[in-house]
């Protein structure tokens, strides 16, 4: 499903030349619920962003279910990022003039979904989440716990097989943010969706089938 070989990242900062990842080899099964931790600056966003086809390695290859992304040009890039992976970040992103409904219906916009597709699409999405009574609703008129929810009805517009989680649960109270990691499990269990998460809390470590950990841009311990 995802694999990673000798990936290295650097990154130029002024006069000074960064390593944020230094020989990264990896693998996620398909189905797998992947935990990264690690330190601030260890590289595990940066891992994240390159899994996500967000970056591109300096060198390395990173391969999503056997294509090697280093040699697509942005189109094919943009297009794999649209139908396998979703994304959901600890700030919520969304559209604040867009209604959660249509928030949701948006990457399907991208895609060329018809209008009917999208609306009925993104109900159930809002169901599943258990927002759809809120449909309606702008973001400044939900919590943060309901537009993290939000966010992941979006991520799940296009049916990805992928989900990258950074830090989803960093500005939820411990409530809301075991709400968000139920949903995100049950997709895992009951969709067979490929989860990578990046956390700093170490309590988040039960819902994975593994735990990555990350120091000075390098894997210490794959689980």
């Amino acid at each position: 499903m995802i694999e990673l070989i000798d990936v290295v990242k650097k990154y130029r900062i002024g006069a000074y030349e960064v390593t944020a990842l230094n020989g990264v080899n990896l693998k996620v099964d398909e189905g797998e619920f992947v935990i990264i931790m690690g330190p601030s600056g260890s590289g595990k966003s940066t891992l994240l962003y390159l899994i996500g086809c967000l970056d591109k390695p300096t060198s390395g290859r990173v391969l999503i279910d056997g294509i090697d992304t280093s040699k697509l040009n942005d189109r094919k890039l943009t297009e794999l990022r649209r139908d396998k992976i979703g994304f959901i970040f600890q700030q919520y992103h969304l559209i604040p003039t867009l209604t959660a409904l249509e928030n949701v219906e948006l990457p399907m916009v991208f895609k060329g979904v018809s209008k009917g597709k999208r609306m009925r699409r993104a109900e159930e999405l809002l169901e599943l989440v258990g927002l759809g009574e809120k449909k309606d609703r702008k973001p400044k008129e939900l919590s943060g716990g309901e537009q993290q929810r939000v966010a992941i009805a979006r991520a799940l517009a296009n049916e990805p097989s992928i989900l990258l989680c950074d830090e989803p649960t960093g500005n939820l109270d411990t409530k809301s943010g075991k709400v968000v990691m139920d949903i995100i499990k049950r997709l895992n269990v009951e969709e067979d969706v490929t989860v990578v998460l990046v956390t700093h809390d170490p309590s988040l470590k039960v819902y994975g089938d593994r735990v990555i950990r990350i120091r000075d841009g390098r894997i210490v311990d794959a689980g």
